[in-house]
């Protein structure tokens, strides 16, 4: 997975989208890529805000990109491709868990749609990173056994993937341990706490189920390095 900084404008990631889309795309199947998907902060995920801003002068998230490759250590034609874009990038060997997929909740139904066109509503992408002091095996206990199964009650995804990162693979990359894809029916979804929370209308359940997440959320994630933005979403070759 290669995350990719820009300066955060919707026309910027316009640019940016339709740039993978249309020339990196073709070079990484030329390049042997087996899968490929593209996330992108564009014009469409920028009416749904962020969960949490990025701080101020800090550059933010612009892409995700997604490459299923035969071998990460012949990687470099894939570099070289995504180095073409003129923007910081870094590249990380990671586990996927699909937790839930479009058709597997209430919120969607299977997917529909073919390779290449844009999914319906709004996902959000973050960096996670383990808290100081908490051992390994505790940290996935708390976010995969505890984490995963609240947020699936409390929230209204239609898509969730665990990234678990086993090692940064491309020099000075940042620090990550886990990239998360959640995805949504709407913007709507995202920006309004009343929905995004299953509150049903409620102010009282909505923040009794805001109190239940932070709970978890501070159990399991460093906040100070948390990292997030709001992106459209492109299956452009599924495997």
């Amino acid at each position: 997975m290669y995350v990719v900084w820009g300066d955060g404008s919707p026309a910027a990631g316009a640019e940016l989208r339709d740039r993978l889309l249309t020339v990196t795309a073709p070079r990484l199947f030329a390049a042997g890529a087996r899968a490929l998907t593209v996330d992108v902060h564009d014009e469409e995920a920028a009416q749904a805000p962020p969960p949490m801003p990025t701080p101020e002068g800090e550059e933010p998230l612009a892409a995700l990109v997604s490459v299923w490759i035969d071998a990460y250590d012949r990687r470099a034609p894939f570099e070289r491709a995504l180095a073409e874009l003129g923007r910081r990038f870094a590249g990380y060997l990671v586990v996927e868990s699909v937790y839930d997929d479009y058709g597997t909740t209430e919120y969607a139904g299977p997917r529909d749609w073919p390779d290449g066109e844009r999914s319906p509503g709004v996902l959000t992408v973050a960096l996670i990173h383990r808290p100081p002091g908490l051992g390994y095996a505790e940290w996935i206990k708390a976010w995969h056994g505890t984490q995963s199964p609240l947020s699936a009650e409390l929230q209204p995804r239609t898509r969730y993937v665990r990234n678990e990162v086993v090692r940064a693979v491309t020099d000075d990359a940042p620090e990550v341990h886990g990239i998360v894809e959640e995805a949504w029916a709407s913007a709507e979804t995202v920006a309004d706490p009343m929905l995004f929370f299953n509150s049903g209308g409620d102010p009282a359940v909505m923040q009794a189920n805001v109190e239940k997440m932070l709970g978890s959320v501070n159990a399991c994630l460093d906040l100070g390095r948390f990292r997030t933005a709001t992106m459209s979403e492109f299956f452009v070759r599924s495997l």
